[in-house]
């Protein structure tokens, strides 16, 4: 046994989602979406060093030692994996382990609408989930491929770095490829993919323009593609991925984007004050018929108020998700204040949080 899986233990029985070991600090785990320090002596550089290199594989350490930054999954059998991000900081290495469960939580269990269970049995498209980093989009996106894994007989592919969640073959056959270790890169194994004969196929990040393309063009051409961006809203994301492309390519791909789309999550997490627990907030947008014209005309400015009268195909605003939370007693006022989008509509829940609602 390594002698970092002591602090993995730790975080699992503390319920932390991530660790954090940093050269000239102690150890910290974040609960909760909270920083709370372990009582453990002050981390020296080569000690720290010594600890991280003993789960690190030989390549894996050289290419850090050049690059200064890096990812990798480690996994203890029978508790969890972890995904893992070395870094230089200035008083020496840093490292920080995000937990993954063994065990891939339903929808049900995650608390989210049950029209994301639509979205498994899609029979073609893009599905994007999207939030900033740590608003649980990779929990979401294992959710929505087990449930598909439980209800279809298809060939699912997930190209990731570095894998998080493993899926067993249930009624799908599963293969897991990661960045760097089976493959060059996302580009390399989106194209390597539509000679693979999958019906679903999972992109870790849409990180750049090649990913972008072959991602569309791959729900184009009758798969059912589901990728992560790291944007705030539903309009945002669909201008992120229109604007990745040249200024020239821009109406043809809008015109593409909006027959590949099917529906974009956008998630923001909350903890949760009735028990212990995050819980996330989804905005949900579906690629109605309304929607692609949207899209297709460059008016994605009108996309929240689609939003708002789209409820009876599933769609859900933001800050309609955190009122429901807020009315069940679910989630704080003042947090729900922080992260709505209209601040007016939730200023009598915030308290004294501030005094002038248009600073935040």
């Amino acid at each position: 046994m390594a002698q970092i899986d002591a602090f993995f233990k730790l975080m699992h029985e503390q319920g932390a989602s991530d660790l954090h070991l940093s050269s000239g600090s102690q150890p910290i785990l974040r609960i909760r979406g909270e920083l709370e320090r372990i009582k453990y002596a002050v981390l020296e550089d080569d000690a720290l060093k010594t600890l991280l290199y003993e789960i690190t594989p030989e390549e894996k350490i050289k290419l850090f030692e050049e690059t200064g930054d890096l990812d990798f999954a480690y996994e203890i059998p029978g508790l969890a994996r972890y995904r893992a991000n070395y870094f230089r900081q200035l008083h020496g290495v840093g490292a920080v382990f995000r937990e993954i469960p063994s065990k891939i939580a339903t929808i049900e269990e995650l608390g989210l609408p049950l029209v994301i269970k639509r979205m498994a049995l899609l029979p073609k498209g893009l599905v994007l989930v999207t939030g900033p980093t740590g608003s649980g989009k990779s929990t979401t996106l294992a959710a929505i491929i087990d449930q598909a894994n439980r209800d279809r007989k298809d060939h699912i592919l997930t190209i990731e770095d570095p894998i998080e969640f493993v899926h067993q073959n249930i009624n799908c056959t599963v293969n897991h490829r990661e960045v760097g270790r089976h493959t060059r890169s996302f580009g390399a194994a989106l194209r390597g993919a539509l000679r693979e004969d999958p019906d679903i196929i999972l992109v870790g990040e849409m990180r750049d323009l090649e990913t972008v393309s072959l991602a569309i063009e791959a729900a184009e051409t009758g798969h059912l593609v589901f990728a992560t961006l790291h944007t705030i809203s539903a309009s945002k994301t669909v201008d992120r991925i229109i604007e990745v492309f040249p200024s020239d390519q821009q109406a043809q791909i809008r015109a593409t984007l909006a027959d590949a789309l099917r529906a974009v999550l956008s998630q923001t997490l909350f903890k949760r004050i009735d028990r212990k627990g995050r819980i996330a907030a989804l905005e949900i947008l579906i690629a109605t018929h309304a929607v692609r014209n949207l899209i297709r005309e460059g008016k994605t400015f009108q996309i929240p108020s689609v939003i708002q009268t789209g409820k009876k195909f599933g769609m859900q605003a933001l800050d309609d998700a955190i009122m429901d939370f807020l009315k069940k007693g679910w989630i704080s006022g003042e947090e729900a204040y922080i992260k709505c989008i209209d601040k007016e509509k939730f200023k009598s829940f915030a308290g004294d949080l501030v005094t002038d609602f248009k600073e935040i």
